[in-house]
């Protein structure tokens, strides 16, 4: 069999009617079949979905070689299934995407093009459709847009990846395991370079009210990315604490205290102060979003709870990755 120059390695999780749309997208590229390979991980470890998987490759005769993974026993998180891919993977490029995408049919070719010899990695652009009143959740998906180095897109040579251990498997969620491999990749000084004409859509699917409310848990690992990269996180992703969240927290704490504690005036003059910050949350959150009840409920209930959850999530992750990081 032909060694093919690119690997693509989708991680999934339970989605088959969202992985089956990617995989489709992925079938039609502008590249000969013998060129590229997919790999799909499946992270759940579902023999629905290996079925599903050998039963699309039979469905898809004369089609790039489709093969089904499992991450090795005991290691969960998109970060591992990502792993299990390029360490299967026999093409030198590796292009990763996620099972909820829909590459454009030129993506692979241009990501191909884009990677001359030095240059070791590559980042696509990522497009997010929206619909004129969005909810909360889907504008939340639409900060994906335009990303910088996301695994929803992007190319890196084998050597890359071998070199820096791949991905860290102690991001357990899909959250900054991307960053922190791109972080890595410059400051070992490896050439790494944007390529917009390499497009994926992303959708903005739908999601059922306090979504918002699971995703926070993802702050935990924050901490483990600015402890190992202080300098690009402050650059790249926060140049400073969330001042405005821990005002909140601690007018919502003192009012309380002070309630119980018999200081009426106080507690008043606290509550009055994390109803004003809440309200301004709420605000920020509604500009631009839909005014369907059940996504302005959604957004009025989740705001007087994120802040709280926010801070939380990154003591958390500060307290157990022992780094300073508030």
């Amino acid at each position: 069999m032909t060694r093919p120059q690119l690997s693509v390695v989708v991680p999934t999780y339970l989605r088959p009617d969202l992985l089956e749309k990617c995989l489709e997208a992925l079938l039609v590229q502008r590249l000969e079949p013998a060129a590229y390979e997919i790999l799909v991980v499946d992270d759940a470890r579902s023999d629905t979905t290996r079925f599903y998987v050998a039963d699309f490759a039979r469905r898809h005769p004369g089609s790039p070689r489709l093969r089904y993974l499992r991450p090795p026993d005991g290691r969960r998180g998109p970060a591992a299934a990502r792993n299990a891919g390029w360490r299967a993977a026999t093409g030198d490029i590796v292009a990763f995407t996620d099972d909820d995408t829909l590459p454009a049919v030129d993506w692979l070719g241009e990501g191909l093009r884009a990677m001359a010899p030095e240059i070791m990695a590559a980042w696509g652009h990522v497009t997010v459709p929206l619909p004129d009143a969005p909810t909360d959740a889907q504008r939340n998906v639409a900060g994906l847009d335009g990303a910088e180095f996301i695994t929803a897109n992007c190319f890196i040579r084998r050597e890359a990846l071998e070199a820096v251990g791949g991905f860290d498997e102690r991001f357990t969620r899909p959250w900054r395991e991307d960053s922190d491999l791109y972080f890595t990749f410059l400051e070992r000084g490896f050439k790494v370079v944007s390529v917009p004409e390499a497009v994926v859509i992303h959708p903005a699917h739908t999601a059922p009210p306090g979504t918002c409310l699971k995703q926070h848990r993802n702050l935990f690992y924050d901490a483990l990315l600015y402890k190992k990269h202080p300098a690009l996180y402050r650059q790249k992703i926060a140049a400073s604490p969330p001042v405005r969240y821990y005002g909140i927290v601690a007018a919502l704490v003192v009012g309380l205290l002070a309630l119980i504690g018999g200081f009426p005036a106080v507690a008043v003059g606290a509550l009055v102060v994390w109803l004003g910050l809440t309200g301004y949350v709420v605000w920020r959150r509604m500009k631009g979003t839909s005014r369907a009840f059940l996504n302005v409920a959604d957004i009025v209930v989740t705001s007087a709870v994120i802040p709280v959850l926010a801070v939380y999530w990154r003591l958390a992750g500060a307290l157990h990755f022992r780094v300073v990081f508030v």
